[in-house]
């Protein structure tokens, strides 16, 4: 591949997954942002704060209604959390607003089959059981308390009543300020991490993926250690990519075109939330010693669920049939659809909002402010990384402009 055309590819497809996803980080920041003005934490400790199955169900239905990406889904839980909801509720609404979303199927059956769209649904309702058993066996209960007793100290529960929207320019202000502030916590993430899942895109062939899956593409039935260690490498696949899911799907359906096994794959889909920039905000929400235990949790709990629906499968006489047509092309992902409105609509309201903070700038409706930037070395090292990016974004639609 000529370097310039990969250059101008890869910095299509990293606007390209951003363009997809827009508007869902909007859509969890401005659900992020509402919850932590407008719910008490009475409210959220009486419907999500017991660690019971109702409790569990709930937090997994509101997750299915605001699924979004990886990154505003991290918002919302850690407002759910800081707002007193259980620790497992919070993990089981992240887990289903990433894995239980309606258009995550849709692309599935495109480039896999039905089978996996399936195995995507019922395997993050399992998903979600295998994370609650494995708190229950492994629960560090001190650190849970710890981090929740912080959120709780940068988090003013003086709820606003929402019909006060209508009447309250100094409200909106707020809600504005929470929102943007969502943003300005992972800009630099987000940069660096869709920048880099572009260039791997385009500079690294899918040959190389399915290289790294022992007896891929051999004949016969794969032995247990084989399907294990699909299990395992898939996520350390995706922790490589960090595409996210739904940018992950083509690649997907390359890999089990390649004979992947249904473990390797589903492993990978299931990998958004353990992928570094996803750990790095964790860190940036509870401190690196509760990311890492989040992290840890999520692995294992996608490792068994993926075994459990290979094994499914097996058992059911099922014998999925990929359809995978490939990776998108790059300019194919601004193409004028339901996500072109969804993202004029977010762009729409976040410069309201961006207008709504700039005048509110010198007033006096700071009670609400909190810094979720704490700096740090890793920070700067990241600020300049997405300098960077953006320098390599411009260069590689300024190539693709003039070829």
């Amino acid at each position: 591949m000529d370097f310039l055309q990969g250059w101008a590819d890869a910095a299509l497809t990293s606007l390209g997954f951003f363009w997809v996803a827009f508007w869902a980080f909007g859509l969890g920041y401005l659900i992020s942002a509402a919850i932590q003005l407008f719910v008490s934490r009475d409210r959220m400790q009486q419907a999500m704060g017991d660690e019971n199955l109702g409790s569990v169900s709930r937090a997994a239905v509101f997750g299915f209604l605001s699924s979004s990406c990886s990154f505003s889904a991290l918002a919302s839980a850690r407002a759910l959390f800081a707002k007193g909801a259980g620790f497992v509720p919070s993990m089981a609404f992240l887990l289903a607003s990433t894995n239980l979303v309606i258009e995550l199927g849709i692309v599935i059956s495109v480039f896999l089959s039905w089978h996996f769209v399936v195995a995507e649904y019922v395997g993050g309702l399992v998903l979600i059981g295998v994370m609650w058993a494995l708190v229950a066996l492994w629960r560090p209960q001190k650190q849970i308390e710890a981090v929740r007793h912080a959120l709780e100290a940068g988090d003013a529960d003086q709820p606003e009543d929402p019909a006060d929207l209508a009447q309250s320019p100094a409200l909106w202000r707020k809600l504005a300020k929470s929102y943007l502030m969502e943003w300005q916590m992972v800009w630099k993430d987000v940069t660096v991490g869709f920048t880099v899942a572009g260039i791997i895109a385009a500079f690294v062939p899918a040959d190389f993926f399915t290289w790294l899956f022992p007896g891929t593409g051999e004949e016969g039935s794969r032995s247990f250690a084989e399907v294990l260690s699909h299990a395992v490498i898939g996520p350390v696949a995706a922790f490589f990519t960090f595409i996210g899911s739904m940018g992950n799907i083509p690649l997907a359906g390359l890999l089990f075109a390649n004979g992947v096994s249904v473990a390797g794959i589903m492993a990978f889909i299931f990998s958004d939330l353990v992928v570094f920039p996803v750990i790095r905000v964790h860190a940036r929400f509870y401190g690196w010693k509760m990311a890492a235990y989040i992290a840890a949790l999520f692995l294992a709990a996608l490792v068994l669920t993926a075994l459990a629906i290979h094994y499914g499968f097996a058992l059911l006489g099922l014998d999925p049939q990929s359809a995978s047509r490939g990776l998108v092309e790059p300019t194919e992902r601004f193409q004028v659809d339901y996500t072109s409105w969804m993202n004029l609509a977010f762009l729409g309201l976040t410069a309201v909002f961006g207008w709504l903070a700039w005048q509110g700038r010198e007033g006096h409706d700071h009670d609400h402010d909190h810094d979720h930037d704490h700096g740090g070395g890793l920070d700067r090292v990241l600020y300049w990384l997405a300098l960077l990016a953006f320098g390599w974004l411009a260069g590689g639609l300024a190539v693709f402009a003039l070829t």
